[in-house]
């Protein structure tokens, strides 16, 4: 958030910045990851885009106006799978840049490893990966 005397930025710097703060990963290595347990795929596009591409099995779909309060392992409406600040958490949207903004907001609430899914679900389509329609 821009502090008093801080000059605002457009949303190409800010994608920058937050994207600097932590390492993305990709479709195939995220894929990898779920498979061996070592993350939670979360699915935030909204219900027209699953319908029209469809679903990465095995991905929690959370919608992104819920994700805060669906992760936060601390807050009284979490999904099970919230299971504490040290959950490896990859978020996808459609493309890759609304889920750069949901996992920095994932590391503001303490969730370190929170990470988005560089070129979203699109790339992981384009990869091959398994589908559900």
């Amino acid at each position: 958030m821009s502090g008093e005397g801080e000059q605002p930025v457009g949303i190409d710097e800010l994608l920058d910045r937050v994207r600097g703060a932590y390492e993305r990963i990709g479709p195939r290595e995220a894929h990898a990851a779920a498979a061996t347990g070592e993350a939670l795929l979360v699915d935030i596009r909204y219900a027209a885009l699953r319908e029209r591409d469809g679903l990465i099995p095995g991905a929690l779909v959370i919608e992104r106006n819920e994700l805060e309060w669906r992760l936060d392992p601390r807050g009284s409406h979490r999904v099970p799978e919230a299971t504490g600040h040290d959950l490896r958490v990859v978020v996808i949207c459609n493309e890759g840049y609304a889920s750069s903004l949901a996992a920095d907001s994932l590391h503001r609430l303490g969730l370190h490893r929170a990470t988005d899914l560089v070129g979203g679900f699109q790339a992981w389509k384009a990869a091959g990966l398994p589908v559900a329609s």
